[in-house]
């Protein structure tokens, strides 16, 4: 088998509050492989200065970009997509709008949904099942014409000691000078309609579970992955909510190993 043919394209996602940024330790690992490896931020995330997330009122043009990225690959190519904590409701709707487009998704400590609920359904156990200190001192500020909207801005003190407890301190730092405000949406997310089977469902789907993640605890990881069995779960010990600070290397060695079996 020729290199060309054994070469993967990984389209990474990340999660809320942060930005394609995330994956700079990750991304050379991948490529040094020989993969190619696109990190896009989503819509007011990152390093797109055009918006702010109190200009996006909607699920759908928040998850634009990877829409974008998807429909400009040829008939022909198909991603190993890689979301990261609510990056899984991003890469959820790439499944379920363009699954022939996907070789395997994976689930890195992310929301995963099912197809018998909305798709705020998991979002809505996670808030009812997490205590709300957890949350220190990030802030939750109303937006929209009919404040449906919430604007979410990640604290010091969440960021230190629930989010990034286990990760270099270096890395706490760009995460501290980079976060941007983010949304998670539930309020527009429990209007769609449920993910399908023949989207959604009929990709195949890997789960990373992070066992000393604070942010998505491992039992409610857990219970996702009762509520919507995936095909392969991987863990990853004392690894917090940010493996690809916190455990860099090896969950590049993971994402090869996925991408060798379903791709």
């Amino acid at each position: 088998m020729s290199e060309e043919i054994k070469k993967k394209h990984f389209l990474l996602v990340h999660g809320v509050c942060h930005g394609a940024w995330c994956w700079y330790k990750v991304k050379p690992l991948l490529e040094a492989s020989g993969h190619r490896v696109t990190a896009l931020d989503l819509a007011a995330c990152g390093i797109d200065i055009t918006r702010s997330i109190t200009d996006i009122t909607t699920f759908e043009q928040f998850a634009e970009p990877l829409m974008k990225v998807l429909a400009s690959l040829p008939s022909d190519e198909k991603v190993v997509l890689v979301g990261h904590s609510f990056g899984g409701l991003s890469i959820s709707m790439a499944m379920d709008k363009f699954p022939d487009k996907i070789f395997v998704s994976v689930f890195v400590a992310a929301f995963m949904p099912d197809t018998k609920h909305s798709p705020s359904f998991v979002l809505e156990k996670y808030s009812s099942d997490m205590p709300k200190d957890t949350w220190l001192d990030t802030t939750f500020v109303p937006y929209g014409s009919d404040s449906s909207g919430v604007e979410m801005t990640f604290g010091t003190e969440f960021m230190k000691h629930v989010l990034y407890q286990l990760s270099p301190i270096e890395d706490l730092e760009l995460g501290l000078m980079l976060k941007r405000p983010g949304s998670i949406f539930v309020s527009n997310l429990s209007k769609r309609r449920n993910f399908s089977e023949e989207g959604y469902g009929s990709v195949p789907r890997v789960y990373i579970v992070c066992k000393e993640d604070k942010t998505i605890p491992e039992d409610f990881q857990r219970w996702m992955i009762d509520n919507r069995p995936a095909n392969l779960v991987i863990e990853m010990e004392e690894t917090d909510h940010m493996p690809m600070f916190c455990k860099p290397q090896l969950l590049s060695n993971h994402l090869l190993e996925i991408a060798e079996k379903f791709a």
